[in-house]
């Protein structure tokens, strides 16, 4: 198994969380989505790519998801090769990448608690590991009081906080976290965005794509603006201007 990994894994690419390079990425009807691409993230990084609708952020959170492969270019998530990776190797690459979506995506019909269990039996955790590892994620999330609640009782920022928990229980090197705050007031904003920052001093990489102009320009972190599926500026403390 170790030797199937280290094939994936290049000494030049293994050293990035993230590495792009002259990636392309063009759909059936044509159009271009991502234009020569040329991206290097270092483990621990915070990043922010942002741009308007329709610049390419889904396409390139997809790509290094491995739901879409790149046209040409070099594709690099935790070492792997993404463009060579074979089918059966796509879930065990995903269990080293946490992700959060704007609609948060819970089981409605299942508890906070179950919620984020579920991620840990995806990946065939003992029972008793998860009755450990689930209330301390909750308690790092501030969510300990809520572990019966169903995601229909709780608020906008609680139910991203539940997502978090799934997204992270796992211990993910990597969590890609897409418009997080897209669908909070700016109190839970702030209060998600202080959350991630919290994750990531305790060494996980995060990437997260928004169009957010205050909170980007709030955290003074790197910036990776795309304009038309090419990436147009990337500062180490950047700010965001529509």
């Amino acid at each position: 198994m170790a030797r199937n990994r280290r094939k994936d894994m290049g000494d030049k690419h293994s050293r990035y969380a993230v590495c792009l390079e002259n990636v392309n990425k063009q759909y059936e009807d044509g159009i271009p989505a991502l234009v020569d691409i040329n991206l290097k993230i270092n483990p621990g990084e915070f990043v922010f790519i942002v741009g308007e609708s329709g610049c390419g952020k889904s396409t390139l959170i997809r790509l290094l998801l491995r739901e879409l492969t790149a046209t040409s270019g070099k594709v690099y998530v935790n070492g792997y090769d993404l463009n060579k990776m074979k089918h059966r190797v796509i879930p065990k690459f995903r269990r080293g990448i946490g992700v959060v979506f704007q609609d948060f995506r819970l089981l409605k019909d299942r508890t906070v608690y179950e919620n984020v269990a579920f991620a840990q039996r995806v990946v065939q955790k003992k029972e008793s590991e998860i009755r450990k590892n689930v209330p301390s994620m909750l308690g790092i999330v501030g969510l300990a009081s809520k572990y019966n609640s169903k995601p229909t009782h709780l608020s906008g920022g609680e139910q991203q906080r539940t997502a978090l928990a799934r997204a992270l229980i796992n211990k993910p090197s990597i969590l890609l976290a897409d418009e997080p705050t897209g669908n909070l007031d700016p109190r839970n904003s702030e209060e998600i965005m202080a959350l991630l920052e919290k994750i990531n001093e305790n060494g996980t990489t995060i990437v997260v794509v928004t169009h957010d102009v205050q909170i980007v320009n709030a955290m003074h972190k790197r910036v990776i603006t795309l304009k038309q599926g090419t990436i147009v500026s990337d500062e180490i403390e950047g700010g965001y201007n529509k």
